[in-house]
C-alpha cells in the first residue's frame, strides 16, 4: 500500500490548505524524515502567502524542494527538523534515528537525498534548530559586511534575521551594537542579546556598519541616516514586488556611503572560494547552541492549523518573531 504524507500549500494568494501526497520509499542514497518541527520564516513566507513574488524573481526564489509555481498553488518553506526513520540503499547507517535539519517545506514526512540533510548538534533542541536557515542568512550578512574589532554597529529592524545579525555582531570584541526598531517591546530582546536598543528618533548614528533588516522603506531611510562617513549599509531585507524609494541625494554622496546587497542564495564573495553552502549551514546550526536564541521563538502552533496560522502572521503579526510548527 502506498504511504501518504501531508503538506501545507498556498492554494491561492491569501489562502492555504493541507494536502495529501504520495510518500515514496527511499531510493538509493535517500533518507526518509519524520518531521518534528518546522519554522515559519515570516518575512519571506508572508510575501509568498500573499502572492507577492515578482515575476522576474520567481525562478530565483524557488526553494530546494518547492512544488508548484508562484504565485500559487505552491508548496514553500525551508526550515524543517525531524528524525531519519528509514534509509535507502547506500545511505549511511549512522543516520538512522538521527535528528536532522533540511531546507524543506512544511510537510509531516518526506524523502530526500542524504546530501540534503545535516545532523542537528546535540546541544540544539528541535524548536531552536528551526532557526538554522535564518542564522545562515545572518552569517552570510556578516561575511558580506566584514566587521572589524571595535566597530560601531547599528541593526535596523529587530525581526528574526536582524536579531541574529545583532547577536553575532555583539560577540565581536570591542563592538558596540544598537538595535533600532519602532516596537519598544524589542528593548528586552536587545538587552538579552547584549545590545543597546533605540527607537528610530533616538538612535545614535555615526555607525561604521549598518545592517538593514526591517523590510520597510522607512527602515532603509533610517539605516542610511545612521551611517557614518564611508560606512557600509548592508541591505538584508527583501521587499518582494514592492518598489522602494531611498534618499540618494542630500548627504549620500558627500558621506561616500556604500550600499551593499546581501542575499543567502550565494555564499558571500569574501568566503565563496573557501566555504560551501553546506559548510555555512553547518556553522549556523553550531551557533544555535546558545539558549539565548530561544527568545526568538515567540509562538507555537500545530501543523494542522497552518492555514489559519499563516493567514494571521501575514496580516496581523503583532510583534511575532519565529513561529514554530509542531507535528
Amino acid at each position: 500500500m502506498t504511504e501518504t504524507a501531508r503538506a501545507f500549500w498556498v492554494a491561492e494568494p491569501g489562502r492555504g490548505e493541507i494536502r495529501s501526497a504520495e510518500l515514496p520509499d527511499p531510493g538509493r542514497g535517500d533518507v526518509r524524515i519524520a518531521t518534528a518541527a518546522s519554522g515559519i520564516s515570516r518575512g519571506t513566507e508572508s510575501l509568498v502567502f500573499q502572492g507577492r513574488v515578482p515575476a522576474s524573481e520567481r525562478q530565483r526564489m524557488r526553494c530546494p524542494f518547492q512544488e508548484g509555481d508562484f504565485p500559487a498553488p505552491v508548496k514553500y518553506g525551508y526550515a524543517s527538523v525531524g528524525v531519519v526513520d528509514a534509509l535507502g540503499a547506500e545511505a549511511p547507517a549512522e543516520l538512522l534515528g538521527r535528528r536532522v535539519f533540511c531546507l524543506y517545506p512544511h510537510q509531516d514526512r518526506y524523502v530526500v537525498p542524504t546530501s540534503a540533510v545535516l545532523p542537528v548538534p546535540a546541544a540544539v533542541p528541535d524548536r531552536r534548530a528551526v532557526l538554522a536557515a535564518n542564522m545562515e542568512t545572518a552569517v552570510n550578512a556578516h561575511w558580506d559586511a566584514g566587521l572589524r574589532i571595535g566597530d560601531r554597529v547599528s541593526v535596523v529592524g529587530a525581526g528574526v534575521v536582524g536579531a541574529l545579525v545583532a547577536a553575532l555582531a555583539a560577540r565581536i570584541p570591542g563592538t558596540t551594537v544598537e538595535i533600532v526598531d519602532i516596537d519598544p517591546r524589542r528593548a528586552a530582546l536587545a538587552e538579552a542579546l547584549g545590545c543597546r536598543f533605540a527607537l528610530p528618533d533616538k538612535a545614535h548614528g555615526e555607525a561604521d556598519v549598518v545592517f538593514h533588516a526591517s523590510g520597510t522603506e522607512a527602515g532603509l531611510v533610517t539605516a542610511l541616516g545612521l551611517a557614518g562617513f564611508e560606512a557600509w549599509v548592508v541591505e538584508v531585507s527583501w521587499y518582494g514586488d514592492k518598489p522602494v524609494a531611498m534618499p540618494l541625494g542630500e548627504a549620500f554622496h558627500a558621506r561616500r556611503l556604500c550600499l551593499v546587497s546581501s542575499q543567502v542564495g550565494s555564499v558571500a564573495t569574501a568566503r565563496r572560494a573557501r566555504r560551501s553552502q553546506r559548510e555555512r549551514l553547518a556553522l549556523a546550526l553550531d551557533l544555535l547552541a546558545d539558549n539565548v536564541f530561544d527568545r526568538l521563538l515567540t509562538g507555537e502552533s500545530r501543523f494542522e492549523a497552518l492555514p489559519d496560522t499563516m493567514a494571521r502572521l501575514a496580516s496581523a503579526p503583532d510583534g511575532a518573531l519565529c513561529e514554530v510548527v509542531r507535528y
